[in-house]
């Protein structure tokens, strides 16, 4: 029935506390419909503030799904971080048990050699007890006793050395295990450290996923009020036509040839080539004309069925009164002679001789349905297209 702005509404992002704020249930007081019986309620009013509403809220759901996706994704390289450091700690605590075995075995190899070390002293204080001129004698010349002391010296500074050889090596080993366990406990630290990120950033992807689903939930809910509302409006507007003495016959789904991705979309999903929403009446009949190759305008924001007549005149194409088969046949008035607030076109299919049209149009009961049907030519405006 009539055109909407085709300028997209831009749905700012408002806090949480607005958003709710604005939940409550806005009140029409203006018109809308066919004629002053529907001058009660605004129903247009109505549908403009729930449906703002509800594209508040999917724009505050989409953010939070945005929200929601960007901390994931720091969320995940959280996890990668902490796996990471969980793979050191894995690495370190390898290196202390590598370490504490060599200090074991080291400590093991220290026993044994100061046991040896225990009996080449005892073995060397016996020999202490012998007198040098003893030891002589026993030797078998000067040269084998010269031997047996520097033997016995050279043992002497072996065994020392080998012992300050492991003691180093203890000792190194014991460095090492205490830089590894300080490295250890610096990368637990981290681990936990993340853990804890980890944890606040699960809880605030809860959170923010929650929150997106309530607005989401609120938009559904006011775009439920919109379709009730819409119902209401056909509903009164059918009143208002059934009292006037015209018939509507019964609508068909994408019906008339009209393209198939329009009359499958819900009402005013698109905007058409020519500036239109479309199902609505101005929309189709702008399609019929374009199809039989005559051009149509783009209306630009001046496309309310009423408007035609006037729009089409800027651009040099015609009106009048006598009907012509092709036509685009506009109802601006109701039956008391009232101007309607956005009017009603139609596709003229014939002229009949007994005074009546076939037409054909969308969304005459306000359900975006296409409609083939005979009426009366009188009381319309005809656009010569």
């Amino acid at each position: 029935m009539k055109l909407r702005s085709t300028t997209p509404v831009s749905a700012s992002l408002v806090s949480r506390a607005s958003l709710v704020a604005m939940s409550a249930l806005l009140a029409g007081s203006g018109i809308f419909g066919l004629a002053s019986h529907v001058l009660a309620r605004d129903y247009d009013a109505e549908i403009q503030a729930k449906q703002q509403e509800a594209d508040n809220y999917n724009s505050e759901a989409s953010r939070l799904g945005e929200m929601a996706d960007s901390l994931q994704a720091e969320l995940d390289k959280i996890n990668g971080q902490i796996s990471a450091i969980q793979a050191q700690i894995s690495d370190s605590q390898k290196k202390i048990n590598n370490l504490n075995d060599q200090i074991k075995k080291n400590e093991e190899l220290i026993k044994h050699n100061r046991k040896a070390m225990g009996r080449i002293l005892a073995d060397l204080y016996v020999d202490d007890q012998i007198s040098p001129l003893e030891m002589l004698a026993s030797s078998k010349n000067i040269s084998d006793y010269i031997d047996k002391q520097e033997q016995r010296n050279s043992l002497k500074t072996s065994l020392n050395d080998k012992i300050k050889e492991i003691k180093s090596l203890q000792k190194k080993l014991e460095e090492n295990k205490k830089s590894v366990e300080n490295t250890l406990r610096d990368q637990e630290l981290q681990r936990n450290a993340m853990a804890a990120k980890q944890s606040e950033r699960a809880k605030l992807i809860a959170d923010t996923k929650n929150d997106q689903n309530n607005y989401a939930a609120l938009a559904q809910k006011r775009n439920s009020e919109v379709a009730k509302i819409r119902e209401e409006q056909a509903a009164a507007n059918r009143r208002v036509l059934s009292r006037s003495g015209v018939s509507i016959p019964r609508g068909i789904p994408g019906g008339g040839g009209y393209p198939g991705a329009w009359a499958s979309a819900p009402l005013d999903a698109y905007v058409d080539p020519w500036g239109l929403y479309t199902r609505e009446c101005v929309s189709y009949v702008a399609w019929k004309i374009d199809s039989t190759g005559r051009y149509v305008p783009h209306f630009g924001g001046a496309g309310n069925a009423k408007e035609w007549p006037s729009t089409a005149a800027r651009y040099g194409i015609p009106s009048g009164s006598t009907p012509k088969v092709g036509s685009a046949a506009v109802m601006i008035y109701d039956e008391r002679g009232k101007e309607l607030r956005f009017g009603h076109v139609m596709y003229v299919e014939s002229v009949n001789g007994d005074g009546t049209i076939t037409v054909s149009d969308y969304n005459f009961a306000w359900d975006g349905l296409y409609r083939h049907y005979t009426r009366s030519a009188s009381g319309l405006t005809y656009v010569y297209f």
